[in-house]
Formats: structure tokens, C-alpha cells, sequence
């Protein structure tokens, strides 16, 4: 049997090496993926406003020009809507001649980019299924391309979502049909589920995703002052209690002071 000291100091290495390959494993560095990357929306991304995503004047909405539609398998029936992604020419497959070199640029997915069956996926039906594809605003792909070439390979992984303020909703419907849209969401970026409780109820009722960043909920909520409880896809979840005060009107827009972390 080893001596106490020497004991000791093997407890401590095996501890040291053991800790190390904990942080080691912390600190694993985010796989980068292959796809491809076009344009689109003109220089000053104005046709890019709106979107399968629900969230209307992007600027506005907090997303500015950073913006990308994604493919079919990206996009996932909009359960992809709020993400961001960190971008980056593909060096290794790239013509020199189309690629900015050492530049990423960060987006948030914002819209759809659908298929286009009628083109074959390497020639045109970019969007196809089951290729992974981001049709970025213009200024953003500019960031990482050459506007001549069109198309580029990039390389991407998903990255938090950096997003000054809170949360906000916006209410639209009618009575007994609240659609609210989710937007200024950072960390996940994306919602999971959402629950609304009125005032006049102790009880949270779930919401259905409608489509994009669209939750809506059948109760009768109308000028009630209601809170919400969201989840995002992370699994962090957020209460934004008294967020829409009594008498609201639809068509508004209300702020909170929380935010995901």
C-alpha cells in the first residue's frame, strides 16, 4: 500500500484530472453545420417584412435586417420562428471569389422559404426538402458573400439570441379568438407553449401554436387583464404577470420588463 502522502496526493490529482474533463466536456465547442445560403428582400431588406413567422414590421418587431427564411427541415412547421443562427462562408467549398473569409453574421428566423418542386434541389430548388437552406436578408448575406454569386455554401449552428428589452406581445382576433404573437424573445429564441390567465380566474389555460409565432386561445378574454406564462424551447420558462392591463383593445402591443435568460 502506498504511503499516506502519496495517497493523498493521488486523491487529488485524480480529482484535478476528473474536474478538468467535466470543464472539458462544459466547454465542448459547438458543432458547426453545412448548408447553403441566397438573398433576398433587396438591399434595404424591405421585402422581407412580414413573413411566415407573424411578425410583421421586423424592424419594429426588434429583428431589423439580421434576418433569414429558413428551409422545410430548418423551419420545422414554425417551431423555428425566434431562433438565431451564426453564419459563415464555407471556406473549404466556396469560389474564393464569392466568399468573405473570417466574417459570420448572426440572424434571427423570421420566415419560411418554401420548396420549389418544380426545380431539382442542387439547380433552383434551393428550399427543397431535405436540404438545410437560409434564404437570408440581403444586407445580412452581403455580410459573408459577394452579391454576384448568388448562392454560397455556408457553415451555421445555433447560437442564443441576444435581444434588447423584454419579451413582447401582440394581441389581434376577435372575441373568443386571442391570437397573440411572440416576439423579442432571447436565449432560445423560440417558443415551446404559452398559457394565458385572466383576471377574473385562478386557473392558467394552455395556448395552441397557430402558426409562426402565433399562439391563440378560444376563451372569452376579451378586456380582461390577463398574464402569461411562456416556455421556450430551452425549457426555461417566463410569467409575465398583469402584462395586458384591463380594457385592452386588439391590435396592441405590450412590452414586458422580463426577459429569457
Amino acid at each position: 500500500m502506498a504511503p499516506a502522502p502519496a495517497r493523498a496526493i493521488a486523491v487529488v490529482l485524480l480529482t484535478f484530472v476528473c474536474c478538468g474533463c467535466a470543464m472539458a466536456a462544459d466547454q465542448a465547442p459547438v458543432k458547426w453545420l453545412r448548408a447553403h445560403a441566397t438573398f433576398y428582400g433587396g438591399a434595404d431588406a424591405s421585402d422581407t417584412m412580414g413573413g411566415a413567422c407573424g411578425y410583421g414590421n421586423l424592424y419594429s418587431a426588434g429583428y431589423g435586417t439580421r434576418t433569414a427564411a429558413l428551409s422545410t427541415v430548418l423551419f420545422n412547421d414554425g417551431a423555428a420562428c425566434g431562433q438565431c443562427y451564426k453564419i459563415a462562408c464555407d471556406r473549404k467549398l466556396a469560389d474564393p471569389m464569392w466568399c468573405r473569409p473570417g466574417v459570420s453574421v448572426t440572424v434571427t428566423a423570421t420566415n419560411f422559404c418554401p420548396p420549389n418542386n418544380a426545380l431539382p434541389s442542387d439547380n433552383g430548388g434551393w428550399c427543397n426538402p431535405p436540404r438545410p437552406h437560409f434564404d437570408m436578408a440581403q444586407p445580412a448575406w452581403e455580410k459573408i458573400g459577394v452579391y454576384k454569386g448568388g448562392i454560397i455554401p455556408v457553415m451555421y449552428q445555433r447560437v442564443p439570441c441576444v435581444k434588447k428589452g423584454g419579451v413582447r406581445l401582440k394581441i389581434d382576433g376577435h372575441d373568443y379568438f386571442n391570437l397573440v404573437t411572440v416576439m423579442n424573445v432571447a436565449a432560445a429564441g423560440s417558443i415551446k407553449s404559452m398559457d394565458v390567465k385572466s383576471s377574473d380566474s385562478n386557473d392558467w389555460m394552455p395556448m395552441s401554436r397557430n402558426w409562426g409565432a402565433n399562439w391563440h386561445s378560444l376563451a372569452n378574454l376579451t378586456g380582461k387583464m390577463l398574464s402569461f406564462r411562456l416556455i421556450d424551447t430551452d425549457g426555461q420558462t417566463i410569467e409575465l404577470k398583469n402584462i395586458v392591463p384591463g380594457g385592452w383593445k386588439f391590435g396592441q402591443t405590450y412590452a414586458s420588463k422580463q426577459q429569457f435568460k
